[in-house]
């Protein structure tokens, strides 16, 4: 497994779909902010709540010039019927299915043992490096108050 990503890292550029099958590419974010939102896999009571409340915050990231992307190991038809179950407004959730978790992997956050990723945030600054990181136990919500505080 690749070391876990640190602040002033260059990450490195990828292209997932999102739940609708549009391809999003970290690099077309340039000029802004990004948070990477990882949840180890859909349909899980914290990983709902997770997406959700990134979805509820979405305007206030926003605001802060802070574009939120979820990221899982799921497909990109799972992705789809899951945020249509929540009813996902603005967020987009991408399918890091194939090479399976490799975007994860790259930022040293896959769960070789699981087959999953963790639960983490990756905040890239406007340049794509990394400005703040954190993972969380597997079973903890992330506080995205803590993250808006940083912004």
């Amino acid at each position: 497994m690749a070391d876990l990503v640190k602040v002033g890292d260059l990450v490195k550029d990828f292209t997932l779909k999102d739940q609708d099958g549009n391809d999003v590419t970290l690099s077309s974010f340039r000029g802004k902010k990004v948070l990477l939102s990882f949840h180890p896999l859909a349909w899980t009571p914290i990983c709902r709540d997770q997406m959700k409340a990134l979805d509820d915050l979405y305007d206030r990231f926003a605001e802060k010039g802070v574009e939120p992307l979820g990221l899982s190991v799921d497909s990109m038809f799972c992705k789809k019927a899951w945020a249509d179950s929540m009813g996902l407004k603005n967020l987009k959730i991408l399918a890091d299915f194939w090479p399976h978790g490799e975007v994860a992997e790259s930022l040293g956050l896959f769960r070789e043992k699981n087959g999953f990723s963790e639960r983490a945030n990756v905040l890239i600054d406007e340049e794509g490096k990394v400005q703040w990181v954190k993972v969380y136990e597997i079973k903890t919500l992330p506080d995205f108050e803590e993250v808006l505080n940083i912004l």
